[in-house]
């Protein structure tokens, strides 16, 4: 277990992302797949029912023993507040309301954010914007791991540590790599979860915050759903640097695993991704793909070639601001 990983650097290239070529060949060939772009009119009202199955669960567990409050927390509540982060991450992309009501989005996320327990909706939309349009950018992508995390985190015991610290690592990594001025959509969404913590406090007491708190963060961490960051960009197979996974848990996860047609077309919500993979199947059947986010955490610590180092990154001639 005390066995050191073999990268000692991330893989640099000097090639552009292929995400934006491949598209332009892509909507070239198949042009009926820009009808696919646009909001999703169910997406309101599967979050809004996730949201109110969380308060509900506040509720029914404000007087359940300490250790199941943290067993409800990782089986059950845990999985829902995770599948609210990536329903955030679909609506980071304004497909909930569309382009036109930007705002509405913006407000609609701070919704979805309340179970969560934490505010990060308005601040995971400002930075993710940057790793859809700088993929692997050095200090650009906050996605991508900092030099000291791929040095020291590098044997399989550490880790395990760092799958299980990765909500930290998620929230520290932006303000130590790419640091931006906080902007008021982030003062509205802490004020926002404030009052909601706090409501729910009145009410039912400490437990349920608890609750919420530790199943976002343990669901984030060590947990199989979180495979998912792992399996999309980390470099299994020398020079890709993005991969799908078409299994069941996408079912729970706004089809996030369909990440390559994601990165292809950022603007398409995740309940019609599997109609871009139908469509043009012949672009993406013959890409490396996952088939368990078990087995990716598990390769991930035991495969000496993959850790925190294992992503590939590039220079974009632009200022951070770009």
């Amino acid at each position: 277990m005390g066995k050191a990983g073999g990268r000692g650097d991330f893989e640099w290239v000097y090639t552009d992302q292929p995400h934006t070529s491949r598209r332009k060949e892509i909507l070239a060939k198949y042009p009926e797949i820009k009808s696919l772009m646009g909001p999703d009119p169910q997406l309101k009202w599967v979050v809004s029912g996730m949201v109110l199955t969380q308060l509900l669960a506040c509720y029914l567990v404000h007087n359940l023993s300490w250790k199941w409050i943290f067993f409800w927390a990782y089986a059950f509540g845990g999985c829902i507040n995770h599948s609210l982060t990536l329903a955030i991450h679909d609506i980071s992309h304004n497909v909930a309301f569309g382009n036109k009501l930007a705002k509405w989005n913006r407000w609609f996320a701070m919704w979805a954010n309340l179970p969560i327990g934490l505010p990060y909706s308005a601040a995971f939309k400002k930075y993710h914007i940057d790793h859809h349009r700088y993929l692997g950018g050095d200090q650009l992508d906050v996605d991508i791991p900092t030099d000291f995390e791929g040095w020291f985190f590098c044997t399989p015991a550490r880790k395990v540590l760092w799958l299980f610290l990765q909500p930290l690592f998620y929230a520290l990594r932006p303000l130590i790599v790419n640091p931006k001025p906080m902007c008021l959509l982030e003062f509205q969404n802490a004020a926002v979860q404030l009052i909601a913590d706090l409501i729910i406090y009145y009410l039912w007491g400490l437990k349920p915050i608890v609750y919420l708190i530790a199943g976002s963060i343990l669901c984030m961490g060590l947990h199989p759903i979180s495979g998912h960051f792992i399996a999309e960009h980390y470099m299994f197979l020398k020079g890709h640097e993005t991969y799908s996974y078409y299994g069941p848990l996408n079912y729970i996860t706004f089809n996030v695993g369909y990440h390559m047609e994601h990165h292809d077309f950022p603007s398409i919500p995740g309940s019609k991704l599997p109609q871009v993979k139908q469509i043009a199947a012949e672009y993406y059947d013959s890409l490396p793909q996952h088939t368990s986010w078990v087995r990716v955490l598990w390769d991930f610590v035991f495969d000496d070639s993959i850790g925190p180092y294992a992503r590939i990154k590039r220079q974009y001639k632009l200022s951070k601001q770009g």
